[in-house]
């Protein structure tokens, strides 16, 4: 299987070339051409209690789209419903991925996605919910943004403070705690950030140039109101 990402700095796409057999997992409603010689196919992933889970627990869809070259080499375009940038990851099995909701694109064959819970507090302030996305297997994954991603490196105990709404994706070995912004509740609220992660390194966090839910809070705000 090849593939290429183009327009990585505008509206991205992957295009992927498949051989015969070949098949590729992406998220519902991502595929935007595929030649004639490839069938897309509706796929619960895990049986009927994992998608159940996707949808009511992590905001996703129950369904991933399983696009497979059943009858020749074939090409497949794939998009994501947010003007922002994709990036390929290669896992080798030995660790996997959080990844926020919408994050998750697609992925070659013998990549897993389940929903992974947070701990309570994690889950109650981290603006992400009590469940986000957990990622592992070997294969490689595709991982969509709101905005350009950015790779944040962190070397044996360096720590950085992201905003939670900036989040796109972290090692799951990585350590993260929840804290206000500022050293005090007024504070935090006013500067506009509130409540922060704080990231401990050895590990990369993938952070996004802009922020969904800010984004959504102005377009609501220029809209009058009934």
């Amino acid at each position: 299987m090849k593939y290429e990402i183009l327009y990585p700095e505008a509206f991205p796409v992957v295009k992927f070339k498949l051989n015969r057999g070949e098949k590729i997992k992406a998220e519902s409603d991502a595929m935007i051409a595929m030649s004639g010689s490839v069938d897309v196919e509706g796929k619960m992933e895990g049986g009927i209690l994992s998608g159940l889970a996707r949808k009511v627990l992590s905001g996703e869809s129950m369904f991933f789209q399983e696009l497979t070259a059943k009858r020749g080499d074939g090409e497949v375009l794939l998009g994501h419903q947010l003007p922002g940038g994709i990036l390929d990851l290669e896992l080798d099995g030995t660790y996997g991925l959080i990844v926020q909701k919408n994050g998750f694109l697609a992925s070659t064959e013998g990549i897993n996605v389940s929903t992974k819970a947070q701990n309570l507090m994690r889950g109650l302030f981290s603006g992400e919910g009590f469940f986000i996305l957990h990622v592992e297997g070997k294969g490689t994954v595709f991982i969509s943004s709101y905005g350009v991603i950015h790779p944040v490196n962190l070397e044996d105990g360096e720590e950085v403070i992201i905003d939670n709404g900036h989040l796109v994706a972290w090692p799951d070995y990585m350590e993260y705690k929840i804290e206000k912004a500022s050293s005090g509740w007024i504070s935090s609220m006013t500067s506009g950030e509130g409540l922060v992660c704080r990231f401990r390194g050895p590990g990369v966090v993938l952070i996004q140039t802009r922020n969904p839910d800010s984004f959504a809070q102005w377009i609501r705000s220029m809209v009058p109101a009934n």
